[in-house]
């Protein structure tokens, strides 16, 4: 038997025995749900009932199979804020936000582990596992709901760095067009333009430009799983390591150094700012993450090779 605490209030039933049940099925949760061994104040309910702070519910004894159980190894991340609301941090290239999808585990998984006496640590928003940069997490129901009201309200503001190949022209560009998830054949998610697609607004800045390649910030309007990366390819400039919607030629002959030009082997795609009103105090908060040092040498190489090009015609 568990009470609802305050924290929990308002969660879905099925997300709260996921929480609590690590290591159990989604199938056999909703097994549970739909038989109804799960009891809320001794009453059956259906898997979309909301809790309520002092609900008792009644968790039936649920084998966990052995082959499910996995060590996940702590892992501390470097941190750009931390309160007793809010983690924040910058997350490297390459490590998953959440376990799923053939990973193992992520980013929260890794997190829960270094901080077992974190009674509640949910992801506040998602990464792609090749983007780098800030990654907030929520410490607290409340923060959670907060930032995700500020989110669909469109009063976050997120922006990226991303290097992208062809002759860019515009100093400042909008991008609107509708965006459409579906599935390849073995599960993995894709999106594409489509005209029944979900809305979906990026405003580009050219900051740079590097030879054959541009560095551009990104401002999301819209945080559409892959937007930035599809809106872009559409357009025609792919961005440098995009191993689903880039230029996969010029990805492999980038991950081999080729006369000046350095070894480039990872998505140039980093989440360097976001700025948000903090869910506790009320007040303005702008967070930063460093580009990371293969991006930074990266660019530099690029800006060394296109100098000596110029000076050599």
């Amino acid at each position: 038997m568990l009470t609802v605490s305050d924290e929990d209030a308002g969660q879905r039933i099925d997300n709260f025995l996921m929480r609590i049940c690590k290591g159990v099925p989604k199938s056999h949760i909703y097994r549970v749900l739909r038989s109804g061994e799960v009891r809320v104040n001794k009453g059956r309910i259906d898997q979309t009932y909301r809790l309520e702070e002092g609900d008792e519910v009644r968790v039936p004894p649920i084998r966990v199979a052995e082959t499910s159980t996995q060590t996940v190894p702590g892992a501390e991340f470097e941190i750009l804020l931390e309160d007793n609301h809010l983690l924040v941090i910058n997350k490297p290239a390459g490590v998953a936000v959440h376990g799923g999808s053939g990973v193992s585990y992520g980013v929260i998984e890794q997190l829960r582990a270094s901080r077992p006496q974190a009674k509640f640590l949910e992801l506040v928003h998602r990464l792609d596992r090749d983007t780098s940069g800030v990654l907030m997490l929520a410490k607290k129901r409340s923060a959670l709901t907060n930032l995700h009201d500020q989110m669909r309200d469109g009063l976050t503001d997120k922006r990226y760095y991303t290097l992208v190949h062809g002759d860019w022209k515009n100093p400042r560009q909008h991008v609107k067009l509708p965006l459409f998830k579906y599935n390849l054949p073995d599960g993995e998610r894709r999106v594409r333009v489509q005209s029944d697609g979900l809305p979906s607004h990026t405003v580009f800045v050219l900051l740079k430009k590097l030879g054959a390649f541009a560095l551009l910030e990104a401002e999301l309007k819209t945080g559409r799983t892959h937007q930035i990366r599809v809106h872009l390819s559409h357009r025609g400039f792919p961005i440098v390591g995009d191993d689903k919607y880039g230029d996969f030629a010029l990805n492999r002959a980038l991950q081999k150094a080729e006369g000046e030009r350095i070894a480039f082997k990872r998505m140039f795609l980093h989440a360097h700012q976001i700025t948000f009103t903090h869910p506790d105090t009320g007040k303005p908060v702008t967070l930063k993450a460093p580009l990371p040092a293969e991006c930074e040498r990266f660019l530099k190489n690029l800006a060394e090779t296109a100098r000596r090009g110029t000076s050599n015609e």
